[in-house]
C-alpha cells in the first residue's frame, strides 16, 4: 500500500513539473497553456487555497485540486507533447516555489476576509442581536 502511494505521489510530482513545462511550451494550445500555468502555480505555491492546518480540508485540496487540474491539462494537450514533457520532468531536479501564486492566493484570502467582515458588520448594524 505504501509503495503504491509513494509511486502515485512521485508520478503526481513528475506530472506537476511536466504541466509547468507544458505551460512554457510554445506548442501548447492557448487555453491549455493558461490552465497549465494556473495549475502549476497552485501546485508549487507555498500557500494553499485551503491552509493545511484546517483539519481534513487542508489536505483534501492537495489531494483533489492538484490532480484534477493536472488531469484537465492532460486532456487538453496532444499525447506526444505530454510524453515529451514528462520525460523532461523525469530528468529535472525540480525545486520551485511560486511567489506570484502565493501572492494571488493571499489576495484571495484577504478579499474573502474583507467580504466576510463587511457582511458580518452589515448584518450586525442592520439587526443588532442585543436589541431583540
Amino acid at each position: 500500500m505504501m509503495t503504491a502511494l509513494k509511486q502515485w505521489a512521485r508520478r503526481l510530482k513528475r506530472d506537476a513539473v511536466a504541466v509547468w513545462l507544458i505551460a512554457r511550451d510554445a506548442r501548447t494550445p492557448k487555453f491549455a497553456k493558461i490552465l497549465a500555468l494556473l495549475v502549476a502555480a497552485y501546485a508549487f505555491s507555498p500557500i494553499d487555497l485551503i491552509p493545511d492546518f484546517i483539519p481534513i480540508l487542508g489536505f483534501l485540496d492537495d489531494l483533489i485540486i492538484v490532480p484534477l487540474g493536472i488531469w484537465w491539462v492532460i486532456q487538453l494537450i496532444p499525447p506526444a507533447l505530454l510524453e515529451e514533457n514528462r520525460q523532461r520532468a523525469e530528468l529535472m531536479d525540480f525545486r520551485y516555489s511560486s511567489r506570484w501564486a502565493a501572492v494571488i492566493i493571499l489576495l484571495v484570502w484577504v478579499i474573502v476576509l474583507i467580504l466576510l467582515v463587511k457582511s458580518f458588520s452589515t448584518d450586525v448594524l442592520q439587526s443588532p442581536f442585543w436589541l431583540k
